[in-house]
């Protein structure tokens, strides 16, 4: 019997409930809905239980319906992510294929500390009718089953097995996603009986605190240590990486490389941390990084990691800055402690403000120096980006991304250009002028073909005031794309820019880089000839598309899709063997010890070469 105090309520319904009532308070004060929205596919173990409660709270918490599991928690990661990891979005999936559908989705998370939060359906827990329809049975494990397979890819599992859990799992998974150290994906696995559970709600469990990111400050220590680093440094470097963005922190680092003279290069993650035309803004740094960056972060005598987890893209398999002392300030206590750094653990808009080392200031030929190089390497950019492809030959990617982004003159600041997989990641990486943060979302950590539509749409939730530019490969689109129908049932315009070069160009260079035979990676080898008519396809989804024949008609149906209200697709032609040279360094890639052919020995040779590089 419930009292005033309790409501009585099923699992399912108390979950949807506290989820439609979290607020989060965001820096400025402003209390906003935590959970922006459930994203659904019903089927066999969600829809008579979490189903029901969704539909009794959807002018709450809105339900929106995808056509793919992964895609749909593309999308929720992607909202978080154009957030700031500020607000997510959930997931809900059957118990069997549309569960383990979000496998990869889930694994991307992870890698990129982003939150999200996954509600698959379960098996029964009374396991009267077991085994049922879409079951994964163990042969040696009664209580497993094809949802523990996400344990080893979230930061938090849970399944509830009794309807009054989810008072204890729900508010931890919620700590998990807002605490900055563990932010990434949580799983609360939910037995499609235990759905439909009834108990005795408290009502303070509805009624929640609003959430707040914790800013966690610095050691006085640590601190000390490092300002007295960076005051013992002539030559520092800053690589901005994506905890910049998520702490706030671009105007704070802006200010203080300012200040003190010190050049600042971006990964992946963090491009957008300072504006593109920053005099002390080198550029992209590593792989995929400008000439500019490689250049001085390879004589720099402090690097000061701020922000990064250091995968080998950025740290170029760990070789670029081998001889320089490193300063990481990251609020996670792993990163920061990566390649022998001394670590600041904490918040970096905290560290920046509290990083006051007097009147100290980088080398002013450094400084200099820096903003030369970053000079020159603007105008380079200007000139690949603008230049017409030669004569008889097809475009490649700078030009295309000259043509898109130069078709607005507000496109520096109003754009998001988003991306994930192939060659777009290194040449947007090195070519692409973004203005503010968030203005460059590109899915790197897990470089996911088949992020970037979706992912696109979870941008345009998250800002639909802006204009949401996808760009994105034949391959990737090939690979999903299903959510074009799905933003067209949403209202939620995409103007989609598919790079055709008839199959896995970037696998393919680097294929033949390394040696092997040519085979498997451009369609034209892959068996009898397929043209595939991309424009017509994405019309059959309902979009608005056009196949145009060169540059300059890109540019013109780019002017048209940024007038139009729905989503557009823009189709053209590339080449799969040019791309911009300039910059860039080497990238482990490990070469058979054994090979009949000369050219894979002769990799091999190069190869053994470069491991001698020092690293740290």
């Amino acid at each position: 019997m419930s009292d005033k105090s309790t409501v009585r309520l099923t699992m399912a319904q108390a979950l949807v409930q506290r989820l439609a009532a979290q607020r989060i308070e965001m820096d400025d004060g402003a209390l906003l809905p935590y959970c922006a929205g459930v994203w659904a596919i019903y089927g066999h173990g969600n829809v008579a239980g979490l189903g029901e409660a969704l539909a009794a709270q959807r002018a709450r918490l809105p339900v929106l319906r995808g056509h793919n599991e992964q895609a749909m928690a593309h999308a929720a990661i992607a909202f978080g992510k154009a957030n700031f990891r500020r607000r997510i979005m959930a997931v809900t999936t059957s118990i069997g294929p549309g569960a383990t559908n979000l496998l990869t989705a889930t694994a991307l998370a992870h890698v990129n500390r982003l939150p999200v939060l996954l509600l698959p359906g379960d098996v029964f827990a009374s396991r009267a009718p077991d085994p049922v329809l879409q079951q994964v049975e163990d042969f040696a494990a009664g209580d497993l089953s094809a949802n523990d397979a996400f344990r080893p890819l979230v930061r938090y599992f849970d399944r509830i097995t009794r309807p009054e859990q989810i008072l204890h799992a729900l508010p931890r998974a919620l700590q998990v996603m807002t605490d900055p150290a563990t932010c990434g994906p949580v799983c609360l696995a939910l037995p499609q009986d235990v759905q439909t559970m009834a108990f005795d709600c408290p009502l303070s469990f509805l009624d929640p605190q609003p959430l707040s990111i914790r800013r966690p400050a610095p050691d006085a220590r640590e601190l000390s240590a490092a300002t007295e680093l960076l005051c013992s440094a002539r030559r520092p470097l800053v690589i901005a990486g994506g905890g910049v963005l998520y702490s706030g922190a671009a105007a704070t680092l802006s200010a203080w490389a300012t200040a003190h003279g010190v050049p600042v290069a971006e990964t992946q993650a963090g491009k957008g941390a300072l504006a593109w035309d920053h005099p002390l803004n080198v550029g992209a740094i590593g792989v995929s990084g400008s000439p500019a960056a490689n250049a001085l972060v390879a004589e720099a005598d402090l690097v000061i990691a701020v922000g990064t987890r250091l995968q080998d893209f950025s740290t170029a398999s760990n070789t670029l800055f081998d001889n320089a002392r490193l300063l990481s300030i990251n609020v996670q206590p792993l990163d920061a402690g990566k390649a022998r750094s001394l670590a600041v653990v904490a918040d970096a808009r905290v560290v920046l403000s509290a990083l006051r080392p007097g009147a100290w200031r980088a080398d002013s030929e450094w400084s200099s120096r820096a903003q030369s190089l970053a000079v020159v390497w603007r105008e380079r950019v200007a000139t690949l980006t603008t230049a017409a492809p030669p004569v008889g030959t097809l475009p490649y990617d700078a030009e295309v991304i000259g043509a898109v982004r130069e078709s607005s003159a507000a496109s520096d600041s109003n754009d998001i250009v988003v991306g994930a997989a192939g060659t777009l990641p290194a040449e947007l990486h090195k070519l692409w002028r973004t203005s503010v943060p968030g203005g460059y979302h590109m899915e790197y950590g897990y470089s996911c073909m088949g992020y970037e539509i979706a992912g696109g749409l979870g941008v345009k939730l998250a800002q639909p005031d802006r204009e949401v530019i996808v760009m994105v490969g034949d391959g990737s689109y090939l690979m999903m794309n299903s959510e074009i129908a799905t933003s067209l049932m949403l209202g939620l315009k995409l103007i989609i820019v598919v790079l055709d070069n008839r199959g896995f160009g970037c696998i393919q260079r680097l294929q033949l880089a390394s040696g092997s035979e040519r085979h498997n990676n451009l369609l034209e080898d892959c068996g009898e000839a397929v043209n595939i008519d991309f424009a017509a396809h994405a019309a059959s989804l309902g979009a608005q598309s056009v196949h145009v024949r060169d540059v300059a008609e890109l540019k013109t149906a780019m002017q048209r899709a940024r007038e139009a209200t729905r989503t557009q697709v823009i189709v053209i032609d590339t080449t799969p063997w040019r791309t911009t040279d300039d910059g860039g360094s080497w990238w482990e890639v490990a070469i058979p010890e054994v090979s009949e052919r000369p050219e894979v020995r002769a990799a091999r040779e190069r190869y053994e070469t470069d491991l001698q590089r020092p690293r740290r």
